[in-house]
């Protein structure tokens, strides 16, 4: 029973312990890497990823390890570090097979990246649309177009209530220029028609208030006829404003 117990111990510590088989010692240490990896085992992976590229930087699989590292990156949600590591793949391999699929990985990394509230630093969403229309421009047949053109949109119904939460804030505390300016920056570049009715009607009053009669008046001829007519507040606004330019 003694021997039989040590024999299979023997044999567990073997099979644990047992390589990869490759034709060379950089395709053995990737082929640990990946098991580590698909294992969930990322320290160890990174550091047989690392021995790879320091011992053998000309193999077959120097490349496919960098790409790895970014994944394993990933899948630790360091995400800002994965951006980092898929973009510099792009830099230096250009013409990679898997360049969709890493044009894609940035994409995701900075969506990943973009906060849960419109309050806060929104940088992430930019980049992320950014690297998603490049995916849908350069690889428009790739299985990744129709989730890129989902989170695209996504992404910008968040920078539209970042700009109306910015433009509303100046309108409230009485910053009737900057309130005006990101209400104009709203109509030039969001096509969101209840969101273009608020601007407008506030880019007139804003303009009232600045007492900029004549420019309240060109905005009046310009959006007043896409806005209700029953808006008290607006008919107000305007027929003050056309009285003073009367004076």
């Amino acid at each position: 029973m003694k021997f039989l117990n040590i024999a299979l111990l023997v044999l567990f510590i073997s099979c644990a312990t047992e390589k990869p088989e490759g034709k060379t010692e950089a395709e053995v240490l990737f082929k640990e890497a990946s098991v580590m990896m698909e294992e969930g085992r990322y320290l160890l992976a990174t550091e047989k990823l690392n021995q790879l590229k320091n011992q053998y930087p000309y193999s077959f699989y120097a490349t496919p390890a960098e790409l790895m590292q970014a994944d394993i990156l990933y899948k630790q949600e360091n995400y800002v570090e994965a951006a980092a590591a898929y973009l510099l793949f792009k830099d230096f391999h250009p013409k990679h097979q898997k360049t969709p699929y890493v044009v894609y990985r940035i994409a995701e990394s900075y969506y990943q990246q973009i906060p849960e509230t419109h309050d806060r630093d929104l940088q992430p969403a930019y980049e992320a649309i950014r690297y998603y229309k490049e995916l849908i421009q350069r690889f428009p047949k790739t299985s990744y177009v129709k989730e890129a053109t989902t989170k695209i949109k996504d992404a910008e119904d968040m920078i539209r209530m970042k700009e109306k939460y910015i433009a509303d804030f100046y309108y409230k505390t009485e910053v009737f220029e900057a309130a005006r300016w990101r209400y104009l920056n709203i109509l030039e570049n969001f096509q969101n028609t209840d969101l273009l009715k608020h601007s407008m009607k506030r880019v007139i009053i804003s303009s009232y208030k600045l007492k900029e009669y004549d420019k309240c008046g060109a905005y009046a001829q310009k959006f007043a006829p896409s806005l209700p007519k029953s808006d008290e507040v607006l008919k107000n606004t305007v027929k003050n404003c056309l009285e003073k330019l009367k004076k």
